[in-house]
Formats: C-alpha cells, structure tokens, sequence
C-alpha cells in the first residue's frame, strides 16, 4: 500500500501507451481497399485483446480512395488514414493501460506492401510527477502560457 505523501515506484504509475505509425512505400491499391482495412483492423483488435464499444466507422474519399478509419475501444481509440496518392498509411492506436507490443511492422508490410514503417511508442503518464519534466517527449523548447 502506498501512503498519501510517498513516492510511488516507477513501475506502479498508471500510463497509458500510445503508438504512432507511419508506414511509406504501400501498393496504391490496398491503401484504398475497404475490406482489406477493415480485416487488418480486426486482425489488430483480435491479436491485441482489444474491445471496440461499437462498430468501428469508415469514410472513402471518392477523389482518391483513402479511407479514414475511428474504432473506439474501451480502451481507447484505434485510428486510420491512408493516402493511396502518396503510397502511405498512418495509424494511431492510444490504450489506456500497458499491453504487449504489436508487430506493426510485419503487419502493415504484409497488408500493404509498406517497404518502410516507423512506430513510435510513446508513454502517456496520467499524474504529473517532478521525473515527467525529464522526458524529451513531454518537453518544449518554447514556453506555453497557461490561461
């Protein structure tokens, strides 16, 4: 039990994990394919122990086939955009507890045909603790007035 005024250990602060991906070098085609979006979706929610609170929700742009895609999970969110246009996909995947990491980079190679993919993992602490001022994620360069 931690008591009012102690230090919580490190590995005991609630975080939420938040993941970034862009993947660059996709087939045109399967960027702007529904269904396959939707399988991969699935496939990410099933292999992750994700629960979605509803249907997840589309939108294709009929100038260039890219999809929008929102799942709100109880966990979270699930997030899309794909840009056929631009051979690239973008994805966020916000949880609010930490989970085992996802091979984002097989997965969207193999659906895709991604030839490059960044995932950027990034820990978002829900309390404020003096050791947060020392992330470089959390830091500016230029100060942030508050109103």
């Amino acid at each position: 039990m931690i008591l009012p005024g102690e230090v919580v250990p490190s590995n005991m602060r609630m975080t939420g994990i938040e993941w970034v991906v862009e993947a660059y070098g996709c087939r045109e085609s399967a960027l702007a394919d529904l269904e396959l979006m939707r399988s991969f979706f699935e496939r990410l929610i099933g292999e992750t122990s994700l629960f979605p609170v509803g249907r997840t929700m589309w939108h294709q742009f009929p100038e260039t086939g890219g999809i929008t895609g929102l799942c709100l999970l109880a966990e979270s969110h699930l997030a899309c955009h794909t840009f056929p246009e631009h051979g690239s996909l973008c994805l966020n995947l916000f949880c609010c507890r930490p989970r085992p990491e996802w091979d984002f980079a097989s997965g969207l190679k193999a659906g895709f045909g991604a030839s490059e993919v960044r995932v950027r993992r990034l820990e978002r602490p829900y309390e404020f603790h003096e050791r947060n001022r020392e992330l470089p994620e959390l830091r500016r360069t230029d100060p942030v007035p508050l109103v």
